[in-house]
């Protein structure tokens, strides 16, 4: 028996083969996660930028000079810059090589960021943060790229949920860092805090991306027209939504001409993007099922990132009369609750389909906002808390995952032009939010106002005795003169009712916010699993 044994075994080795072993996990070197690492450092403070110095932005304009008005360029000029070379960052890799690209943009991004600090005036402000806003801008796209072409697949969501702490962490937690440095520091310390990280951010960028020849010659044969098409269309479109509520939107002739530009430069560059034999960006990327979805619902993601970062301060410091550190304490626990959760997403995808930890985080983010839909006189920090810390769980759960489903089946060719976009629409979608939820609390609090005067009416006998309780009040304060005292009681009720239809405004932009997360969660839908997707990944 123990000399057929051999040929036994033989035989059935040939009849059934051994299963198939476990496909290997490509090695990364520690040169490449420090490569990662420090371009999500950079990609970080870009973010971090917008939110740290919008929580500051009325001390600077006191600093410096500059009026209510006019201080918003501080912002808005930081801004255009940003968005504008977000898509370029793929090309602008290519000629000069992600070395020296990357590690000059890390520079002058520091120099103009203590640059800043030092501006006497609000032209010098303005100038210094555009081109803070163009350095600034490239280290979000090259971090995304970097992730989606140096770490093999199954790695790549570890990259992902490290650039997820800069795309929805940065956001949430820089009116924190802004409004105690502004408090205790002074205004100058919002722009010196990028100092250290950024020396080591360059310090990582230095040893480990390695140098590669630049390709001046792809100079030549660049898509200019796209190039000039698309920073002429995007800066007038940024401008515009900066801009258009205080300027009364179409009421104003500059943005009107504005908008005209815009819609021109755009629609040129679209047809040259479609036409050209070596575009810019590679729009074909859109007709994806994947990337398309993916890129719509990260769209409407920054519509509610950046618009809900935007609305609360707003909220806390128009009703509740908060200073800056104040609403960095709440705004706190939209961001803190995130640094526990995302180091844990890449586990959660390797055990469920990734499209249902975005729905997860989609829905809980939604409900974050439809908890604030009720809101009345005394709603702050207590009732606020709840509705943030779920508001961070879902922000925690969207970000990589929706990255790695939309960006699954991208060509290391087009790894540039799909981080553009990816990154591109999601400030884009910020832009758009803002700018409609600043439409929309004007006009709903008009609304309401209209709406509440109606029923405080002198023939309401509730409306007569708080009245006179009113000027009792002033009477009894010292306002000797009766009519006056009946005057600022008269006065006094219309702080109260406006201070209520304001209520009920920002209580409506909150279930805005939660409706295009609702589309966002719909859009998720669509999404496959990435192993379905054709060879060609065009479905």
């Amino acid at each position: 028996m123990s000399t057929l044994q051999p040929t036994v075994n033989a035989a059935s080795a040939a009849n059934f083969p051994a299963p198939a072993a476990a496909p290997t996990i490509p090695a990364v070197s520690a040169k490449t996660w420090i490569a990662v690492i420090g371009a999500t450092l950079g990609a970080f403070m870009a973010v971090l930028n917008i939110q740290i110095v919008n929580a500051s932005l009325a001390d600077i304009q006191g600093a410096i000079g500059a009026g209510i008005d006019d201080g918003g360029w501080i912002s808005t000029s930081y801004l255009i810059a940003e968005i504008v070379v977000i898509p370029l960052s793929g090309w602008l890799a290519q000629v000069f090589s992600i070395r020296i690209y990357l590690l000059t943009n890390a520079i002058l991004f520091l120099v103009f960021s203590a640059a800043c600090a030092l501006a006497q005036d609000l032209p010098q402000m303005i100038v210094l943060r555009a081109v803070q806003g163009f350095s600034g801008g490239v280290l979000i796209p090259m971090a995304f790229t970097l992730i989606i072409t140096l770490l093999p697949k199954a790695k790549q969501p570890i990259g992902l949920a490290l650039f997820a702490i800069s795309a929805t962490f940065a956001p949430a937690i820089g009116p924190t860092i802004g409004g105690y440095l502004t408090e205790n520091w002074g205004w100058q310390y919002i722009f010196y805090v990028n100092l250290v990280p950024g020396t080591l951010m360059i310090a990582m960028l230095w040893f480990s991306l390695e140098a590669k020849p630049m390709k001046l010659s792809l100079l030549r044969e660049g898509d200019w027209p796209g190039i000039v098409t698309m920073a002429i269309g995007l800066s007038a479109l940024q401008t515009v939504l900066e801009e258009g509520n205080k300027d009364d939107w179409f009421g104003s002739p500059f943005i009107v001409k504005l908008s005209i530009i815009a819609v021109i430069a755009l629609t040129a560059f679209l047809v040259i993007e479609l036409t050209a034999k070596k575009p810019l960006l590679n729009l074909r990327l859109l007709v994806r099922r994947n990337f398309g979805f993916g890129i719509l619902a990260n769209f409407l993601l920054g519509i509610a990132l950046y618009g809900s970062v935007f609305i609360m301060p707003v909220y806390l410091s128009r009703i509740q009369g908060y200073n800056a550190e104040q609403i960095g304490m709440v705004l706190a626990w939209t961001g803190l609750p995130q640094l526990l959760l995302i180091p844990l997403v890449p586990r959660l995808m390797q055990r469920f389909d990734a499209r249902i930890i975005i729905s997860v985080g989609f829905a809980l983010f939604a409900a974050s906002n439809f908890m604030n839909i009720y809101m009345t006189n005394d709603y702050a920090t207590d009732q606020l808390f709840w509705p943030n810390v779920v508001r961070a769980v879902g922000q925690a759960f969207v970000f990589a995952p929706l990255s790695a489903v939309a960006t699954a089946g991208i060509e290391p060719e087009n790894a540039g032009s799909a981080s553009g976009l990816f990154n591109m629409m999601r400030n884009l979608g910020g832009a758009i939010g803002i700018a409609l939820l600043q439409t929309v609390l004007t006009k709903r609090e008009q609304y309401h106002s209209n709406v509440l005067m109606q029923s405080v009416s002198m023939f309401e006998q509730a409306t007569r005795t708080r009245l006179e309780q009113l000027t009792q009040y002033f009477v009894n304060h010292g306002i000797l003169d009766r009519a006056d005292a009946s005057h600022r009681a008269y006065v006094a009720i219309g702080h109260i009712v406006q201070k209520q239809a304001y209520i009920l405004a920002f209580s409506d932009t909150f279930y805005l916010l939660g409706m295009a997360l609702i589309v966002a969660l719909i859009a998720v839908l669509f999404l496959k699993k990435p192993g379905q997707t054709s060879a060609g990944g065009a479905h």
